[in-house]
């Protein structure tokens, strides 16, 4: 079972973050604006299991038919005239006229865990806190969590993380409890526009790729699918998206790769040097006279 988050159709409303954190009793992370747009998280982390991005770009809309171009806008000698005489209407322009301009576009996606289907972050757990359930997510067990960290560097998406008042990691469970009685997890609950889908693995990444088919027809030529594929660098990801721009974009890495890959081939480097230590120091030891 996984997510497919289409950005498309995300709003920003911010009902999956509200809906996450009631059920799973999350504490409070910050109630004052970053500065960054509309954010008072900035990502996720311990206590923000699901982060609504609003990305701001100077970029036209698809299909839009006319707009307003912002450079030459004083915002502050606007906002001194609020309730003056309105000024003569512009005339209408055209956001794909070559006048030089370019329109602000917003882009939103729901970020979360990935459960990924190679988790670098069950390899180095020493506890057995994170485990595999048998819906294919990956959950943090916070009762045995000893608080090493281990798991916080091996994430190749930067998504585990420590309660600073806690010192145990804690991440997404995909609703582990909801899951277990037949429900479907909060988040996808409460989103409006069905921008996060909840099902079948298999079932999604064909949902999604009907959807690239669709917007692609209707000109737009960005959309792509994220962390869908299972031959990627972490087995394909248990919560993949549909982005509107490159994966860099939007906060995420674009050729994700499981951190422990390489551990297999050095440990097997490692017992081959040790053996060959172990021979070495044989050999000295028989050719030592007597």
């Amino acid at each position: 079972m996984g997510f497919f988050t289409d950005s498309s159709v995300c709003i920003g409303c911010k009902a999956c973050e509200v809906a996450c954190k009631e059920w799973n009793a999350i504490p409070e992370d910050g109630l004052q604006l970053t500065g960054m747009s509309y954010d008072n998280t900035e990502g996720l982390g311990a206590s923000t299991w699901r982060h609504v991005a609003f990305i701001e770009q100077r970029k036209p809309l698809v299909a839009q038919e006319e707009g307003i171009g912002h450079e030459d806008v004083d915002v502050f000698t606007a906002a001194t005239n609020l309730g003056a005489a309105p000024a003569p209407a512009p005339a209408p322009v055209s956001p794909v006229a070559p006048d030089g301009r370019t329109e602000l576009r917003w882009l939103m996606s729901s970020d979360v865990c990935k459960h990924c289907t190679h988790a670098a972050c069950l390899d180095v757990c020493p506890t057995g806190s994170l485990f595999r359930t048998e819906f294919g997510t990956v959950v943090v067990q916070e009762d045995i969590c000893n608080g090493c960290g281990y798991c916080i560097p091996a994430c190749p998406y930067g998504v585990i993380d420590q309660r600073k008042d806690d010192g145990r990691a804690w991440k997404c469970t995909m609703c582990y409890d909801r899951l277990g009685v037949g429900m479907e997890p909060a988040c996808a609950k409460a989103c409006p526009t069905d921008s996060i889908q909840f099902g079948p693995l298999d079932e999604l990444r064909e949902r999604a790729a009907a959807r690239v088919t669709q917007l692609h027809a209707a000109g737009v030529t960005d959309a792509r699918l994220y962390g869908e594929d299972p031959q990627d660098g972490v087995g394909g990801d248990g919560a993949f998206f549909l982005l509107l721009d490159e994966p860099e974009v939007y906060g995420l890495p674009p050729d994700p790769v499981v951190t422990t890959r390489d551990l297999p081939a050095m440990w097997r480097h490692a017992a081959a040097a040790a053996a060959s230590l172990a021979a070495l120091a044989a050999v000295s030891f028989a050719r030592r006279p007597r």
